[in-house]
């Protein structure tokens, strides 16, 4: 049996999680002992009583720290209590929970260290974000093949899957702002396998995304920046 932990991040997610937490609870994953950690960054708001409600287990950060650092406390939580996987899943329903059997599935068969749910690959509908978005996610997939070779069609997902190997790394050093491109650089750097798996998003349930209004212009900039940074870095710089 692998030890697996859900990580959600959560920032004023009082409507969503919830239904968020239910939802991975419910589903069935033959092989899996499971555990759902939710990171409260910061809530302003009911978030973490709502998540300790429906049955997940939660931190709250004193202060908000931003997605990199909540994702890193969940990951700094499934080093120390011995996790052969992690899952990532937003806070604000927008991931599918139906699908982290498919996204363990190249984990678990020892194909690939991170899995990445894809809204882009062929034969699967559902919530695809705004066009400047997705023009976004097309110049960071174009940028992280030219600069690794490395093949991603849905490159800032935020719903992937990471084995032992990625967790203690991630444990150690994870990207801050808008990690999601820049940790695939670091683990493509440390000669890691990155699969992509098809999956269906939903529409936010509750909030407002942290990337709005000018920000997709800073984003771009500050994240290729930052990719481009990661291929000149040592290798060792990312290893515990």
């Amino acid at each position: 049996m692998l030890k697996l932990l859900v990580i959600i991040p959560a920032l004023n997610e009082s409507g969503a999680i919830a239904r968020t937490v239910r939802d991975v609870r419910a589903v069935e994953l033959e092989g899996f002992s499971l555990d759902i950690l939710v990171v409260d960054d910061g809530s302003s708001d009911d978030t973490a009583v709502s998540a300790g409600a429906a049955g997940a287990l939660v931190v709250r950060l004193p202060f908000n720290l931003g997605i990199g650092a909540a994702v890193q406390t969940g990951y700094r939580y499934a080093a120390a209590y011995g996790y052969d996987a992690a899952v990532q899943v937003d806070g604000d329903g927008q991931h599918d929970a139906l699908y982290l059997k498919d996204l363990l599935c190249p984990i678990a068969e020892g194909r690939a260290d991170m899995a990445i749910g894809s809204r882009f690959l062929a034969g699967k509908e559902g919530f695809r974000s705004s066009a400047a978005r997705r023009f976004g996610i097309r110049f960071f997939a174009f940028l992280i093949r030219l600069l690794t070779g490395l093949t991603i069609r849905d490159t800032t997902s935020g719903f992937r899957a990471c084995g032992r190997r990625l967790i203690k790394v991630f444990a150690s050093y994870y990207p801050h702002d808008y990690p999601e491109p820049e940790a695939i650089v670091v683990a493509r750097r440390l000669g890691c396998a990155v699969a992509e798996v098809p999956v269906v998003m939903r529409s936010r349930a509750s909030g407002t995304s942290s990337i709005a209004f000018l920000k997709p212009v800073y984003y771009m900039l500050k994240v290729s920046g930052a990719i481009l940074l990661h291929t000149l870095k040592d290798r060792k710089v990312y290893e515990p």
